[in-house]
């Protein structure tokens, strides 16, 4: 990425393994050496962790998050992501509603933990073949708003726009509660590497969102075709002159 003229990269967090000391060592070692700053972190919550449901063990969440906060604020992070559908589906049984107040409160823990860092929670909305709870831009804003918190706002992920088959007015419609974008292209490749009816439609996504005031980070979470490098130069390029 570096090599390739990026601005920064978004750091995955599990694979840190963050409940183990001496990982926990290496992560904070690592991300002070890092050749780009990791100006956001995603893959936030392990698969064994719940926020929603019966199964959810509060003690073991805030401990493991106390240790995220020290990893962002040693990495300068500007934005931590919270897609982890499997920390807040819903379970057979039990109410959305009921659900809706326990991932507030959650949020509400997370936003304590994150108070005066310079670091910002975003709610990624996934497609629901991935997650059952919070599946749109709509969505996530809303319970960014119901929370109203300054430490907790929304992101766009145009791969699960595009899933959802959600308008990119969207976009437009939530002016300053987005504080983060993922971007993909067909196939969740790299962007650019669309073709024909299937590519992703990047001059609608870019102008909604800069009709809403957008002026964050644009992070690309995707797989990459072809030589890496050159792919990731030719989606810096292609970016550029779409933004513009």
């Amino acid at each position: 990425m570096h090599a390739a003229g990026l601005d920064y990269i978004e750091a995955q967090l599990v694979p840190m393994q963050l409940e183990d000391d001496a990982c926990f060592a290496q992560a904070k070692a690592c991300v002070r050496d890092l050749p780009l700053p990791a100006l956001a972190m995603s893959y936030l919550f392990p698969h064994d962790f719940r926020l929603v449901g019966d199964a959810v063990d509060d003690t073991r969440n805030r401990a493991y998050f106390d240790r995220v906060v020290e990893i962002l604020a040693l990495a300068g992070a500007r934005i931590v992501v919270l897609g982890s559908g499997w920390t807040r589906n819903v379970p057979e049984g039990w109410t959305h509603d009921r659900a809706e107040d326990q991932f507030l409160a959650a949020l509400s823990w997370c936003a304590d933990a994150l108070h005066g860092s310079g670091t910002t929670l975003v709610i990624e909305p996934l497609n629901r073949k991935e997650s059952n709870f919070c599946n749109s831009v709509a969505d996530g804003v809303r319970l960014a708003r119901r929370l109203g918190r300054s430490e907790v706002r929304g992101l766009a992920d145009f791969y699960h726009m595009h899933e959802e088959n959600e308008p990119l007015q969207a976009l437009g419609a939530q002016g300053g509660w987005l504080a983060h974008i993922h971007l993909a292209d067909a196939g969740r490749l790299n962007p650019g590497t669309g073709r024909g009816a299937a590519a992703y439609d990047y001059e609608s996504f870019f102008r909604h969102l800069k009709a809403g005031g957008y002026a964050g980070l644009l992070s690309c979470e995707c797989g990459v075709q072809g030589e890496p490098v050159a792919a990731m130069q030719r989606s810096l390029s292609f970016l550029n002159q779409y933004w513009r």
